[in-house]
């Protein structure tokens, strides 16, 4: 580990419950920047709130030679998540990372570390994210950032978050691509045998909650219309099953299902076209038909806008490079 004081200083922070994996990832990445005579592009500290050990998640202890005075020398601070998202910060931790954001360092979360920043007021004004499954409580804890659940990660300049688990890989290499060059962190991403590049708008895979109502009517239509998403529907024909005025009838659904009737059949048929996607040969033309969108135009437009991807890079995720090419097919 060079300790030139001319390079660009990293400090990985762990905390206690750290998840191994989200603490090993700017380790490897930030370490590994010698794809050329190996020369050597960071400075890395390894630090938590002591020296000494750190209880990761799990039990296992890590040793850190520093304490968080290395916080006041980094260029760049890593936090990484905690299996507990937003258990409490001690306070000499909350106060090194708001006078390190003070002094211009960069600082950058993988997965639950952005409960850490909020903490720290640093996602104040900003766009972050982080896992899906926490972006609700990350959003209701700290109420003025502005929390993307859907993409693997947000460069809001001097604050970067990522979401869960790889995720906090295409954010470092998104890091070191920002500082140094697609070269060198595509040299990186080869030898550790992941994706180039995604990038940070990409989509997290979201299995959404589905909605659901106690109202024994309101099932009734629910199921019938799943049964028929390939048909034009609209409120009125829906209205007429349930034997309800439109206007009657998407109040009570508004009111049953928290979500109108149009949103939920659109919901619905993004759900079916990600089902066909993944599990399916069908060119993406018959798969919108199948869906209730007629055209792959459509689903494209929409499917975009609902997951933060296109079909073709939502089928080439799940079903790898072998994955139909044609979008319009």
């Amino acid at each position: 580990m060079s300790q030139r004081p001319d390079l660009h200083t990293v400090a990985v922070l762990a905390l206690p419950d750290v998840v191994p994996f989200d603490l090993v990832i700017p380790g490897q990445i930030f370490w590994d920047t010698k794809p050329h005579g190996g020369k050597a592009y960071y400075r890395m500290l390894l630090c938590g709130p002591a020296p000494g050990l750190v209880p990761m998640a799990g039990g296992v202890p890590v040793g850190v030679p520093l304490g968080l005075e290395a916080l006041a020398e980094a260029d760049t601070i890593v936090v990484p998540g905690r299996a507990e998202a937003d258990a409490p910060v001690a306070a000499p931790v909350v106060e090194a990372l708001h006078a390190s954001a003070s002094r211009g360092a960069r600082l950058v979360s993988i997965c639950t570390g952005a409960f850490v920043l909020g903490e720290a007021g640093a996602l104040d004004e900003r766009r972050a994210t982080t896992h899906w499954a926490h972006t609700d409580r990350l959003a209701s804890l700290y109420p003025k950032a502005t929390v993307d659940p859907k993409v693997l990660y947000v460069d809001a300049g001097a604050v970067l978050t990522s979401a869960g688990m790889a995720a906090g890989i295409d954010l470092c290499l998104h890091v070191v691509r920002s500082d140094h060059g697609a070269e060198v962190a595509n040299a990186i991403a080869r030898r550790m045998v992941v994706a180039p590049h995604r990038t940070g708008g990409q989509a997290q895979f979201i299995e959404q909650p589905v909605p659901v109502t106690r109202d024994s009517a309101l099932q009734r239509i629910q199921a019938w219309a799943l049964e028929h998403l390939h048909e034009p529907l609209s409120v009125e024909q829906l209205a007429r099953r349930a034997n309800m005025s439109a206007r009657h009838f998407a109040r009570r659904f508004q009111s049953e299902l928290g979500i109108a009737p149009l949103r939920w059949l659109l919901h619905e048929r993004v759900r079916l076209a990600q089902r066909l996607l993944e599990q399916t040969e069908l060119p993406v033309q018959r798969i919108a038909e199948r869906a209730g969108f007629g055209s792959a135009i459509a689903l494209r437009r929409h499917f975009t806008r609902e997951v933060g991807t296109t079909p073709l890079g939502y089928r080439s995720a799940f079903r790898g490079a072998g994955a139909r090419m044609d979008e319009s097919s």
